[in-house]
Formats: structure tokens, sequence, C-alpha cells
């Protein structure tokens, strides 16, 4: 009798070499990869969400990655609902769904469940509030809701924008729409592998990845986007590494002071990435440099 097919998911901050271990995981284990990417879904962005190749992916079937243009919509929600519908699939195949990304919102909600507010995007309100400093937006939010922005840090802009706007869209508070909203449920069986290394080594490995991305040409991709439209005020071109060199092209930043600024952002957001990723319970960590990681991730899987 065939053991139970259960999901692998690997976790771990930027440039630690998640895409690189889910597809040779999945040759391995007869899967495919499941991406975790908020950004990797949008067509024409893939040298600055450092998308795998066609090389890269040796052969392996990649889900969730070019599936949108960069002004279509993609949310936690959307990503939750396919993400349980290709595990049930490939499990039904008795291939390995290996889900690998840095979204840590993406990953804990597919995990742990995720309370989702009943109203869609005004993109029309979000630009009109967007037009307001942190400081100022945050100041409403507490004062409508001080259950979600408790939840909140005062600079993160894009979350209290949202909180705002459910509660100008419904008159009711973000939280309590969280409340009642429809549960998805957390995915069961998964097996967790976080991958680490030391801190100087990984800026490292973030600094050599951004001069691969200017070498390998991100700021044409960016002029591309931006000769078909794509502005910075969509979600996605405020993604990290758009939105820096926008700001070049616009004259804002020098070529250096560009280059500079996206890595010091890229380390940040690593830092970020492994606050949210020291909260998951039952992770198996792993130096992500030893030359035994691949074997040693099989004898356990």
């Amino acid at each position: 009798m065939k053991e139970e097919i259960r999901p692998l998911i690997i976790l771990g901050p930027t440039a630690a070499g998640k895409s690189a271990l889910a597809v040779e995981l999945a040759l391995k284990l007869n899967g495919e990869v499941v991406s975790a990417d908020s950004m990797q879904v949008y067509r024409g962005m893939d040298i600055g969400t450092a998308k795998p190749t066609r090389e890269e992916r040796k052969g392996v079937p990649h889900h969730l990655i070019d599936i949108k243009d960069p002004d279509e919509s993609w949310t936690v929600s959307d990503f939750l609902e396919r993400a349980h519908e290709l595990t049930a699939e490939l499990a039904y195949e008795w291939k390995t769904p290996v889900i690998a990304g840095g979204t840590g919102l993406y990953l804990w909600s597919l995990l742990e469940g995720f309370s989702f507010p009943i109203t869609p995007a005004d993109r029309e309100l979000r630009a009109e509030l967007d037009k307001e400093p942190a400081s100022a937006l945050y100041a409403k939010l507490l004062n409508i809701d001080p259950d979600a922005a408790s939840k909140i840090h005062p600079n993160d802009k894009k979350r209290i924008v949202r909180a705002l706007e459910v509660f100008k869209l419904t008159g009711k508070p973000i939280s309590s729409l969280q409340k009642t909203g429809e549960l998805a449920h957390g995915l069961m069986g998964a097996r967790l592998i976080g991958l680490d290394l030391p801190r100087d080594l990984l800026y490292q490995r973030i600094n050599e990845r951004v001069d691969r991305m200017i070498g390998a040409g991100l700021l044409d991709e960016v002029k591309g986007l931006k000769e078909k439209g794509y502005g910075r005020e969509l979600p996605s071109i405020k993604a990290l590494g758009y939105k820096e060199v926008l700001d070049h092209l616009e004259g804002i930043f020098s070529e250096s002071e560009m280059i500079e600024e996206l890595k010091k952002r890229t380390r940040n957001f690593a830092r970020r990435q492994m606050t949210w990723f020291r909260r998951f319970k039952e992770v198996r960590w792993y130096d992500a440099c030893s030359p035994t990681l691949l074997s040693d991730i099989i004898k356990v899987s």
C-alpha cells in the first residue's frame, strides 16, 4: 500500500536557495512545485522577482507562476484557493506538492487558516487613500478600528489602506469582518523545511543577487513594463526591485544609488521574512550551505 502523500513546504529568506531546492526535491520525490511568491504570478516580471528560468526548472512543472498580468488582482484568498486545489490534485495523482516561496502571509495562512473580509478591492479608493501619509491614515484607523490598528505596524501603509478601504466600503471594521468571515482551513499534514544561513553570508548572497539582476537586464525589464502602461500605482509595480528602478528612471536615484538602495531594502526584507518564519511551528531547520542538504532532507521525507 502506498504511503500518504504529504506536501512539503520550503521557507526561508530571499536568496537562501528555496527555488533551487524545490526543483531538486520535486525531481527526487516525483513532485511538482507550487509557488508561494506573491509577485512571481505576474507575467513579464521575471528578473526582479527572481523567477526560476525554464532551464532552472529542469522540466519540473511549476504552478502559480506567470498566471496574471501586472494590472490584474491577486490576493491571499486567491492563493489559498488555488494552493488547496493544487495540493489536492497533485496528491490524487500521487505526486508530492513542493510549496516554496518567501511570502510569509501566504504560507502562514496556508498552514493556520485565514479569515478574509467579504469585500473586493476598490482600486480608485485605494489610490485616493494612498495619497495620504501613513501617519495620517494610521490615526484614522486607530479611531475607527483600534483592534485592527493594534495588529498593524504604523508604517505598514498597504495594510492600513486595506483596513480603511474595507471600512469605507462596508461600514464595518475589518477586525469584525475577519472574525465573521469565511475561514479557509489550514493545510493538514505538511512537512516544513526551513533554510537558514549566517547573516553575513545571507547579505553577501543578497548583494550578489542584486548585481546579477542588474546585469541580467532588470532596468530594461522595468522600462518595458512602463512602456506597456504599468505604472507605480499598481501593487505589482510597488514590489521590491521595481519601485527602486522606477525611482532611478524618474531621476530620484542615480544608478549606483539605486543599486545600493535595493540591496539595503532587500536585506531589510530578509530580516522581516525571518521574523515571520520564526513564528512557524514544527519547522525542521537546515543549513542552506550544507553539502548534504538534499540528502539530509530526503532521509526524513
